[in-house]
């Protein structure tokens, strides 16, 4: 029976080394719950890293059979592999990069040598528990190799990815000496998630540019499967929060918190400490707030909770001195005997304390530079139970794409932050609640439960899209009985797409003539069959790359015909050329924005090509001309198709699909066979007779009964037909 088997960088526990013994304590986060869902059913179970090191043998062996219990298995990590791996590549590369922090980025290949050496340890201890059949699903940027690792071990097995934080445009990634490894690392997965839209854009956009490999509404196109990319904004446990904020235990804590601050307005933030939360210019706003506000002067504190985190790392020592001194700074300047302006912890709370803070905050000030969701805003909301209260969230945060009625700010645009506190301290009661009701209502519905539901819903969506093109993948039983039935046929019919189907594609389309192979394949087949040669090449091109051989030929969709026994070529499809003037200057206007395009005339087309151009300007400037050309084309019966790295404009009742009909008109045959590689070929695969073989080059949707891989299996399929 196949199992789910979760994976992440740290267990949903914490090992502690105590009295000479290790004990578990659980994690009390928003992954372990929502998860604990999964990880907890029938033979499933959580891998990860124990959070501490133990060297000793015997200890090992004790820890893997308490964490059995507990449906976890341990990778156990040294000393350096925690110093090289965790705290250098993972929180000294990917974690500036990906927060766009580029200034504390370090580029040691020793730390990425640790990075790829522990990948390969998870990718080791979940080989021990995973079978072929399983559901994998690997966390965030520590494990960006382990999908394909894995991939490669279990080819056929479901694999997902979903990364917590934010994912960095293609200028920064690519900055990074091991981008390209990373990239396909991630791309081992069936579905990768990431919490907004912005991360998916992103990351599409870098593997595009950095991989090749191209995309098409969220779906990437791999050598032999689709991976979808998606976004998936994280929830919480909504109901713990709002339970937990009712309770009689947090209510009462509550009543001496404010015995304590008296009847002041609180403002409250939590935060891990980070440089990417913006502490420093969270308290330095607090401070114009007073300075420009005197009358708030005994009437506003800040409660301010910073988690530590990392501290032996120097810039986050040197972080903490920065958030030390400003909050003294602040204090000696403003405090008096009854009133201090900041109430600064360095440490944890347990929940019931923080449960507290939540509920009895007027205002939580939400304000990284950079954060992929933050769920400290979402636990606000959710234990605001008498939807008094405001949200001051930072556009940065990904939780700002779902929480519209928080008051959002740019957290480095601090006049705007000091005005937007002030708002919050004089918004009338009615508005707070309109505001606090409506971020409620959104949380409910997705919490994290619905998180989990949603992701595992989508993995299961996208191995059955892929179980569509695997039962249609030219395999050796199909092309078994593709050879004998064109064996025993008497009149056999081949159209053949050259571009992309016959042969691959250049930077210069005069550069893919036929090869020598390829001829030999094309001439033992014209002596079995009629073979077609069917292209969106100009007819001089196509008639001088296959002088000489027995082959009839469909040139530039099926404007030019010319049969093997006639001399010339035949003008099937006559067109009006009076539009190709306007469109032309539209074309050369994008030809002059982007170097590398440039522009090919056919008889009735006009093709703008973009092989040359910088990918991510290419996909962006196809997409401008498209939306342009799709304008004009309405007003002269034209139709624009997006072929590949090609854009071409024609008439639309002028296809392969006409030409190839007209061609087998008064004919008989008993074996056809039609292959092609774009979308100007889905024409001939609908106008092929019902038991005709229809071949998709790529694993694109199509009309075609089968895909095939590449041209290179194209030419090892028609060689087989004639051997």
């Amino acid at each position: 029976m196949s199992k789910t088997i979760i994976v992440s960088n740290r267990l949903p526990i914490s090992l502690r080394h105590r009295n000479g013994k290790f004990e578990f304590k659980p994690s009390a986060g928003g992954l372990a719950t929502g998860l604990g869902s999964i990880y907890k059913e029938g033979e499933n179970i959580w891998i990860g890293w124990p959070g501490n090191t133990v060297d000793d043998p015997e200890q090992r062996a004790e820890i893997i059979i308490e964490l059995h219990e507990l449906k976890m298995a341990p990778v156990f990590l040294s000393k350096q592999d925690v110093e090289e791996f965790y705290e250098g590549f993972s929180n000294e590369t990917l974690w500036p990069a990906f927060h766009y922090f580029t200034q504390y980025m370090v580029y040691n290949p020793d730390h990425w040598a640790a990075y790829v050496r522990v990948n390969k340890m998870f990718c080791e201890a979940i080989l021990k528990k995973a079978g072929s059949e399983d559901t994998i699903w690997v966390h965030d940027y520590q494990l960006l190799l382990l999908p394909q690792m894995l991939r490669e071990a279990l080819p056929n097995a479901t694999i997902a990815f979903f990364q917590h934080i934010p994912f960095p445009s293609y200028e920064i990634i690519r900055m990074i000496p091991w981008r390209k490894e990373l990239l396909e690392g991630i791309t081992g997965a069936d579905l990768i998630g990431f919490h907004t839209y912005d991360d998916m854009r992103h990351f599409l956009s870098a593997v595009g540019r950095i991989t090749g490999l191209s995309n098409e509404s969220g779906y990437i196109q791999a050598e032999n499967r689709i991976i979808n990319v998606d976004s998936f904004p994280m929830g919480i446990d909504y109901d713990k929060f709002a339970k937990q904020a009712k309770s009689r235990k947090t209510q009462n804590i509550v009543k001496n918190f404010r015995k304590q601050v008296g009847d002041q307005k609180l403002l409250l933030t939590i935060d891990r400490l980070d440089y990417s939360k913006g502490i420093p210019q969270r308290i330095q706003v607090f401070a114009q707030l007073l300075e420009q506000h005197p009358e708030l002067h005994g009437k506003v504190s800040m409660i301010m909770i910073v988690v530590p985190s990392r501290d032996k790392v120097q810039s986050y020592k040197e972080l903490k001195e920065e958030i030390d001194t400003l909050v003294g700074r602040i204090n000696s300047d403003y405090s008096t005997l009854n009133w201090v302006p900041i109430h600064y912890f360095y440490r944890g709370f347990p929940f019931d304390e923080l449960s507290a803070f939540y509920s009895m905050a007027d205002i939580a000030l939400v304000t990284p530079l950079r954060d992929g969701m933050n769920l400290v805003c979402k636990e606000f909301v959710a234990s605001k139970t008498d939807q008094t209260g405001v949200l001051i969230l930072s556009e940065m945060a990904g939780a700002s794409k779902e929480l519209q009625d928080a008051l959002l700010v740019n957290p480095n645009d601090r006049q705007g932050l000091v005005d937007t506190i002030f708002e919050a301290l004089s918004m009338p009661v009615e508005e707070q609640k309109a505001r606090i009701s409506a971020l409620q209502e959104s949380l409910k519905t997705y919490d994290i439960f619905q998180w989990v539901k949603v992701f595992m819903d989508r993995v299961e969506h996208v191995k059955q899209k892929q179980q569509e093109l695997n039962s249609k993948v030219v395999d050796v039983k199909v092309t078994t009985e593709m050879e004998k039935s064109f064996h025993a046929a008497k009149n056999p019919v081949l159209f053949l797409d050259y571009d992309g189907t016959l042969t691959g594609f250049v930077s210069n389309p005069q550069d893919a003539k036929p090869d020598e192979e390829l001829k030999g394949i094309v001439k033992k087949l014209s002596e079995k069959a009629q073979v077609v040669i069917i292209s969106g090449r100009d007819k001089d091109t196509l008639g001088k790359w296959f002088k000489g051989q027995n082959v009839d030929m469909i040139a530039e969709h099926g404007v030019w015909v010319k049969m093997r026994t006639q001399k010339d070529w035949e003008l099937y499809a006559d067109a009006d050329s009076s539009w190709k003037e306007d469109i032309r200057n539209i074309m050369e206007y994008y030809v002059l924005r982007t170097p590398g395009a440039f522009i090919e005339e056919k008889h009735h087309s006009l093709v703008w090509h973009y092989r040359k151009v910088e990918s991510g300007l290419g996909d962006l400037r196809m997409r401008e001309l498209f939306s342009h050309l799709k304008y004009m084309a309405r007003g002269h019966n034209l139709q624009v198709l997006e072929g590949n790295m090609v854009l071409e404009i024609k008439r639309p009742d002028i296809n392969k699909g006409r030409a190839a009909t007209a061609l087998m008109k008064g004919q008989k045959y008993d074996f056809v066979l039609a292959i092609g590689d774009d979308w100007t070929d889905e024409d001939t695969f609908k106008a092929m007779p019902e038991d005709a073989y229809s071949i998709r080059v790529g694993y694109a949707y199509t009309a075609a009964n089968y895909n095939i891989k590449s041209f290179r299996q194209v030419r090892n399929l028609l060689a087989k037909l004639v051997s």
